[in-house]
């Protein structure tokens, strides 16, 4: 990674696995932050912890060099480790089964080929400040998406 790279650290939650849910990221570049969130009523939390990496790449405005910090290892193995294959068996999984979320894994498939990124496992809830911001963002996230 280089002096310019973009950091993201993302994060999702949910009440209840489906239920009420929101992803929330914090993208740093140097001396500038950008806190994003936002939620669903009715999802799961690995549709967030996805929507959270999602939405901040969204946010890039050219190919660019970025650091995504992850508390989900179903979103960096997925990324990383088992994407190719899902591929190559046409979105099934290796039991045979469809890939659960096909369509947001396609969206970050798609985002992450306009960039040079490294994908980054962090323990969640273990004080790393960032990771902590972005699992209130995902809590603001969640407030936002509960009807009035």
């Amino acid at each position: 990674m280089t002096a310019d790279t973009i950091h993201i650290y993302s994060d999702g939650a949910c009440k209840g696995n489906p239920g009420l849910g929101g992803w929330g990221a914090l993208l740093v570049a140097g001396d500038h932050r950008k806190e994003i969130f936002g939620g669903e009523p009715a999802t799961t939390n690995n549709r967030m912890e996805m929507l959270a990496v999602i939405r901040a790449l969204e946010t890039l405005k050219r190919p660019s060099t970025v650091a995504v910090h992850t508390d989900s290892q179903y979103v960096q193995k997925g990324i990383s480790e088992w994407l190719p294959g899902w591929k190559r068996r046409n979105w099934r999984t290796s039991a045979g089964q469809p890939v659960k979320n096909q369509d947001l894994w396609q969206q970050l498939d798609t985002l992450a080929q306009q960039h040079r990124i490294e994908w980054h496992w962090v323990r969640g809830h273990n004080g790393h400040p960032e990771n902590e911001r972005a699992d209130a963002l995902a809590n603001l996230g969640v407030n936002a998406a509960q009807p009035c």
